[in-house]
């Protein structure tokens, strides 16, 4: 198959296949005619792959769009690296201490998905990692953590975002009562 259309498959734009190629960096054969064009031929496993790969990108707020574009632009070219087919790409912009981010839970509710690629450990979850690869493996499913540098034990940082997601809690049920309260003092005053 064509080189452009390996890469519509995969999840990449042409010009990254197109550098990977340059580079010698491709994960699968690859052969260029001398027309110029280019032909790679898809591994086996990698054409009747029954796996469905999520790729999952996080930013905490509107103004990091530029940062989870990067984000998954790196995820693609790790997936590309190793070969991955991408089934689906998930963006989502919210805090990594709310534990109601609908796009994670359907992620997560849907059996189909067998690998979560993420770059940062932090970018799926801030707590509870290791439970929630836990259940995911206990159900044949994996977490692949593109980068594992962040895998410290570290007691304090630990303490702060306990605390930090305590704080949040805390202050958004405060600001809930508040904006309930001014509701009913407008609604009386009517």
């Amino acid at each position: 198959m064509k080189l452009s259309v390996w890469a519509k498959q995969i999840g990449i734009s042409y010009l990254t296949a197109y550098r990977m190629f340059r580079n010698g960096t491709l994960p699968i054969p690859v052969e260029q005619f001398s027309t110029g064009t280019i032909v790679v031929y898809p591994l086996q496993a990698q054409t009747q792959s029954k796996d469905k790969i999520v790729l999952y990108g996080r930013v905490s707020s509107h103004d990091q769009q530029q940062d989870l574009f990067r984000q998954m632009t790196r995820l693609k070219n790790f997936s590309a690296k190793q070969g991955l087919v991408i089934h689906k790409e998930v963006e989502e912009i919210a805090s990594g201490l709310n534990d109601r981010r609908p796009k994670l839970l359907r992620l997560l509710q849907d059996s189909s998905v067998t690998t979560i690629v993420v770059e940062h450990r932090d970018r799926l979850t801030r707590f509870c990692f290791p439970l929630l690869e836990a259940a995911l493996t206990a159900s044949g499913r994996k977490i692949l953590v593109v980068n594992q540098s962040e895998i410290k034990e570290d007691l304090v940082q630990d303490f702060i975002d306990i605390v930090t997601s305590m704080c949040s809690k805390l202050y958004g049920r405060r600001s809930a009562k508040n904006r309930a309260k001014r509701a009913l003092d407008a609604a009386s005053s009517v």
